[in-house]
């Protein structure tokens, strides 16, 4: 089985730390002065690119329609300023910290740890997101290919719950193919499961994350024909299966047909995000 995971370490990935003008950021303060005490990175932005992205151009170019996938620490006071997207499912996973959104749709919101938004860029929109707070940001950006063009902009946002992802797969994203009708006649457990799903995007992805507590183990089925990628948000030392394990900041791609079993160490819990997705896209 374990030549079915394979391990993304995280000094395999690319580490972006652009110019803070390029987003209209003030400069990086002096290392040392009063505003740097909080800050934990010398630039405002310093980004883990697990596919090829912006100034990267070779790595891996998707992931069935999984097309980016950025790991972004953000400094407080900082942030991307108002830029254009379309035609993308974009989803946000807030790992820590306060991250500020504005969009051309007239949404406002300020998402905290554990929190998850989504954007259909579809036929164009506008968007801004910063850290207004006193403590870096930590965040996943995922992109997904549509499954069709130029669709109607949309947003959406869903509180995070500690409590369904401790110890436990919360799965917090689907289809919206599976998103329930008021006229659809009664469903079997796993529609409804499906339907009660609180995140949907215009793509086949399921997405689930789970905090486990020391020496604890969960499992995951990826089932024939579909295909995970999987990322270590925090922990040291998780094992996936016999003599295969990564830590904060590494991921792992698990092929159709495997049993995951994901299990934390004596000394760290783990902090898990997995992407599910079509094998073939």
């Amino acid at each position: 089985m374990s030549s079915n995971i394979a391990i993304v370490k995280d000094s395999s990935l690319f580490k972006s730390q652009p110019d803070p003008r390029m987003f209209g950021n003030s400069r990086n303060p002096t290392p040392g002065s009063e505003e740097a005490q909080n800050w934990n990175n010398e630039n405002w932005l310093k980004s883990r690119f697990h596919f090829s992205f912006a100034e990267y151009r070779h790595g891996r170019p998707n992931f069935g329609p999984l097309r980016v996938a950025n790991d972004d620490l953000v400094q407080p006071k900082r942030g991307f300023g108002t830029h254009p997207h379309a035609n993308m499912e974009i989803v946000t996973y807030i790992v820590d910290g306060n991250l500020t959104h504005q969009d051309s749709m007239g949404t406002a919101e300020t998402l905290t740890n554990g929190d998850v938004q989504f954007m259909t860029a579809g036929t164009g929109v506008r968007h801004s997101e910063h850290n207004l707070g006193d403590k870096p940001l930590r965040f996943i950006q995922m992109w997904f290919n549509p499954r069709q063009f130029n669709l109607k902009p949309n947003y959406g946002s869903f509180k995070g719950d500690a409590a369904r992802r401790h110890n436990q797969w919360h799965h917090i994203l689907t289809d919206v193919a599976h998103e329930a009708k008021e006229d659809s006649p009664p469903k079997d457990p796993v529609a409804k499961a499906l339907a009660a799903v609180p995140i949907k995007i215009n793509q086949d992805v399921n997405i689930f994350v789970t905090s486990l507590d020391k020496k604890k183990s969960l499992p995951f089925k990826v089932q024939p024909g579909r295909q995970a990628y999987v990322l270590c948000l925090d922990g040291d030392n998780v094992s996936l299966a016999e003599d295969v394990a990564f830590s904060k900041h590494d991921a792992a791609t698990v092929t159709g047909g495997t049993e995951l079993v994901v299990q934390s160490s004596e000394d760290s819990g783990a902090y898990i995000l997995l992407i599910e997705v079509a094998q073939k896209q």
